[in-house]
């Protein structure tokens, strides 16, 4: 298979695993719970694991963007959706802010291996 395709594959697996994790965190209540926090930390361990596959071809500033962006919006849907949390327009104009940023570097950059 296409190792570019394989490291965007693994770019997206990181991004997921990295969401779950961090909602394991919020249900760990500050690593006060066993379970969640253990789920949080294995989590966590798989998305570095799987962003690091993903460097193997995509480059070290357009992956960390990408997952980090992701992961901020899917988190902040997670948010709304699983703790009932409310955004302001501030926080929905930074998180719009964030798609355009990643549109931008997949559709105009060079360095993303299109």
């Amino acid at each position: 298979m296409n190792p570019t395709l394989m490291s965007w594959a693994a770019l997206g697996v990181a991004i997921v695993c990295e969401v779950t994790g961090t909602t394991f965190l919020q249900r760990s209540e500050h690593i006060t719970k066993l379970l969640p926090t253990l789920l949080s930390a294995g989590f966590y361990a798989v998305s570095f694991y799987m962003l690091a596959q993903a460097l193997r071809t995509l480059p070290l500033g357009v992956a960390y963007a990408i997952w980090g962006g992701v992961g901020i919006i899917l988190t902040a849907t997670v948010g709304m959706v699983v703790f009932k949390q409310r955004l302001d327009w501030i926080a929905f104009a930074g998180i719009g802010l964030i798609v355009s940023g990643v549109v931008v570097i997949n559709a105009f950059s060079k360095t993303t291996g299109h």
